[in-house]
């Protein structure tokens, strides 16, 4: 097929996609955005109404999942089916729009896992099996093929590919996550919490790594405040938290130390608008969570 007739075909199968994604369920809406990132594949055609989800809606597509998402203040969700023309294949395409790149990193960060597959689309896509999902900018994407048998993951890839072409702004990982020691750290394993970070109400914006280092793990954090008053605020609720739980504070050169019956060692410091933490450290390598803190601190310096 000449490749004039075959982007014809793909642009008109685009507009009558948008057609019955604009008309879903007997009410026109308003257009979006997330409209003109539907992928475009030959052989392809668009299947059943695209659907729109908002806040409010969400939990009628992922009932289960929607907390995790709305937690990170999720924007809008589109949906579409796919069916290939020559094969019994399908692809559902899921466009999360999270409103923020940093957004779109937490819920993405929350899904994979260090053992993934991870492939070079948009920011970084992980592969498993069915199944592709990618960040780029504000968007976290969702792929998942049916019955692509062989050719399951060169469809997911297609798919993928025409995506995160049409985002102009790809992003990149949060540049607070440059501050994490790269010895011992476990790849992939990075993540953000925009509330309740720790499980305390006074904690947000915060980032988490794992490691691995002389045979034990231990975990390794930053909360970024809105100012240095307000770091200040978050470093004085934590302390008072654990004091008032009986944890003997012991004030160091570099902030704190503590001991916690699930934190373990815990070692703490607040410099400018953040503040610091290394935990899980076992009794004897207390050296090392001093080490860890310090090359943090002396990260954010620079």
């Amino acid at each position: 097929m000449p490749l004039d007739l075959q982007k014809w075909i793909g642009a008109t199968l685009f507009f009558c996609g948008f057609l019955a994604w604009s008309v879903s369920g007997g009410q026109k809406t308003e257009a979006s955005a997330l409209a003109s990132l539907l992928p475009q594949a030959a052989d392809w055609k668009v299947v059943e109404n695209i659907q729109r989800y908002g806040p409010e809606t969400l939990y009628e597509y992922i009932d289960g999942a929607a907390e995790a998402y709305l937690s990170y203040d999720f924007k809008e969700l589109m949906v579409a089916q796919f069916q290939g023309g020559r094969t019994k294949s399908s692809l559902t395409v899921e466009i999360y729009n999270m409103g923020t790149d940093l957004n779109a990193f937490g819920i993405y960060g929350a899904e994979r896992f260090p053992e993934s597959h991870f492939l070079p689309i948009g920011v970084q896509a992980y592969l498993e099996e069915g199944t592709l999902n990618f960040l780029a900018g504000r968007y976290y994407v969702k792929l998942m093929c049916y019955e692509g048998g062989e050719k399951t993951e060169e469809f997911l890839k297609l798919f993928a590919g025409s995506i995160a072409d049409k985002i102009k702004d790809r992003g990149s990982f949060p540049v607070l996550l440059q501050v994490f020691p790269r010895e011992g750290l476990i790849p992939n394993s990075e993540k953000f919490i925009l509330r309740n970070f720790l499980g305390f109400k006074f904690l947000r914006n915060g980032f988490s790594a794992s490691y691995k280092q002389e045979g034990r793990e231990f975990e390794s954090f930053l909360v970024q405040g809105k100012s240095g008053e307000d770091a200040e605020e978050m470093w004085k609720e934590l302390l008072d938290h654990f004091a008032q739980n009986g944890r003997a504070v012991e004030k160091k050169p570099y902030g704190v130390h503590f001991k916690d019956s699930y934190l373990k060692n815990v070692f703490l410091t607040r410099s400018g608008s953040r503040v610091c933490g290394v935990t899980k450290i076992q009794d004897g390598q207390e050296a090392l969570g001093e080490r860890h803190l310090d090359a943090m601190v002396k990260a954010l310096q620079k």
